[in-house]
C-alpha cells in the first residue's frame, strides 16, 4: 500500500520533536504522498522551515495573513487535505484543537478542515498525564480524531518517562493504515518469515539466504488492512506497527509455534525459507579444525507445511511460497498440490532483484483451476498487497 496521489497536511509545532518533522516528511514522500507543511511559530525555534520545504513537496506554509499564494490558506489548505498529520502535537495546540480556538494557520486548518486528523502529541511526562491533557485527548478522540500514542524513553533535560514523539515509522505506518482497504478486518493472520538455522556445533549453523522481508511486508500490509497479525520470525528486523512477534530459530521451534498458533488463524502465510536438513548430532562445543574435516550426517526436518495443510481447518487459507530456480510453474503446481495448499507464491530466486535479501520481488501467483497471475517486478510492500488481495478473492469466492 502506498500514498500515492494523498495529499497530506503536516502540522509542526513548537516542541523539541519539531526535527523529527524532517523524517517523516521523508517518509510520507518516499510513500508517494504529497505534503504540505504547515508550522507554527513555536516550531520554528527549534526547525528552521528551509530544512522542512527542501524535504516536503511544497514550501512551508507559517502565514495567515498576506499568504502570497491564497486570501484564505487555511480553508484552501484544510479542504484540499486527505488527512491532517500533526507530529509533534504540543499540549497548547491540543488545547487549542480541543476548544475551537483559532490563534494560528495550524489551528484555523484543523478547523477548516473535514478531512481525517491524526495528532502525536510530545511532551514531558508530567505534562501528558496531566488531567486537562488527559480530558483533552480523550474528547477528540471521541470526536473521531486518531491519536498516535506517545512512546516511553528519555525525554528533553535527560529525563526518562512516556511523552516522546512516536517513531517516524510508527507514525507513517499508521498514516499508511488510515488509506489501506479494511478488507481484511477482524481476520485472524499468522505469518512466518526468515531462514531458520540449523545448529553444527556451538558456533555453526546450516542456514540460507533468506532475509525475512518478504514475509515482514505481508505482516505489515496484512495489519494495515485490519487483520490481527503474528509474524514468527528468525530474523532481527524493525516489528510492523500493529504486528506481535513471536521469536524462533531452528525448524523445530518454527513448526512448534505455527503448530500452536495456526488452528486459530483464518489466514496461514508461509514465507519463511525453512532448512530441509539438519545434523542428526550437534556438537557440544566448537568443532577444532585441527581435528580433521567433520562428517556431518543429515536427517530431515519437519514438514511444517504439509503438516499445517493436513491439519488445516475448514474456511482457512493456507499460503506457500516457493523458491525456485527452474521449472517454476511446474515445481510450484505440484508444491501446491501435495502440501494441500490455497495459495503458492512462486519466485525464480536466479531472476535479477528478486528474491533473497533484495528489496525488490517479482512473483507468479498460483491457484487450482485459475490462470496464474504474475506480479512484476516491485518493491516487497507492493508484492504483498498482491498477496493479500489474492488472498481476499479467495476467501470470497469460497464464501460464494
Amino acid at each position: 500500500m502506498t500514498l500515492a496521489g494523498k495529499r497530506i497536511v503536516l502540522g509542526v509545532t513548537g516542541g523539541i520533536a519539531a526535527y523529527k518533522a524532517v523524517e517523516i516528511s521523508r517518509r510520507l514522500v518516499d510513500a508517494g504522498a504529497h505534503v504540505v507543511p504547515v508550522m507554527t511559530e513555536g516550531a520554528a525555534r527549534f526547525l528552521g522551515p528551509t530544512t522542512l520545504s527542501a524535504l516536503a513537496s511544497e514550501p512551508v506554509r507559517t502565514r495567515l495573513w498576506d499568504d502570497p499564494a491564497t486570501p484564505i490558506p487555511h480553508t484552501e489548505i484544510g479542504q484540499a487535505a486527505d488527512l491532517i498529520l500533526v507530529a509533534p502535537a504540543t499540549a497548547r495546540i491540543i488545547a487549542a484543537y480541543r476548544m475551537g480556538l483559532s490563534t494560528d494557520l495550524l489551528t484555523n486548518v484543523l478547523i477548516a478542515t473535514r478531512a481525517p486528523v491524526m495528532i502525536c502529541p510530545a511532551m514531558h511526562t508530567e505534562m501528558w498525564e496531566h488531567p486537562a491533557v488527559v480530558e483533552n485527548i480523550a474528547v477528540l478522540r471521541a470526536r473521531g480524531v486518531r491519536i498516535v500514542e506517545p512512546e516511553s524513553g528519555r525525554l528533553a533535560g535527560g529525563d526518562v518517562g512516556t511523552g516522546r514523539l512516536a517513531d517516524p515509522a510508527a507514525i507513517v505506518a499508521a498514516v499508511v493504515r488510515e488509506f489501506a482497504p479494511r478488507d481484511l478486518d477482524g481476520l485472524s493472520m499468522v505469518v512466518s518469515a526468515g531462514g531458520t538455522r540449523e545448529p553444527i556445533d556451538a558456533v555453526r549453523v546450516i542456514a540460507n539466504r533468506s532475509s525475512g522481508k518478504q514475509g515482514y511486508a505481508i505482516a505489515e500490509e496484512a495489519a494495515a488492512r485490519g487483520a490481527s497479525v503474528t509474524l514468527v520470525s528468525t530474523v532481527e528486523r524493525p516489528v510492523p506497527a500493529g504486528v506481535e512477534v513471536v521469536r524462533v530459530e531452528t525448524a523445530d521451534q518454527m513448526h512448534a509455534a505455527m503448530e500452536r498458533i495456526a488452528p486459530d488463524s483464518d489466514v496461514v502465510v508461509m514465507a519463511a525459507a525453512v532448512a530441509d536438513f539438519r545434523p542428526v548430532r550437534v556438537a557440544a562445543g566448537k568443532i577444532k579444525k585441527h581435528a580433521g574435516i567433520p562428517e556431518i550426517e543429515l536427517e530431515p526436518t519437519p514438514d511444517i507445511l504439509a503438516a499445517l495443510g493436513e491439519r488445516k481447518p475448514a474456511g482457512q487459507v493456507l499460503v506457500g511460497f516457493a523458491a525456485e530456480t527452474d521449472d517454476l510453474a511446474a515445481n510450484a503446481m505440484s508444491k501446491l498440490e501435495r502440501k494441500r495448499l490455497d495459495l503458492i507464491v512462486a519466485n525464480d530466486v536466479s531472476a535479477p532483484a528478486t528474491g533473497f535479501q533484495h528489496d525488490t520481488n517479482a512473483v507468479t501467483l498460483f491457484t487450482r483451476g485459475e490462470p496464474p497471475i504474475t506480479l512484476p517486478l516491485a518493491d516487497k510492500r507492493t508484492i504483498a498487497a498482491g498477496v493479500l488481495d489474492k488472498i481476499v478473492a479467495i476467501r470470497h469466492a469460497a464464501a460464494g
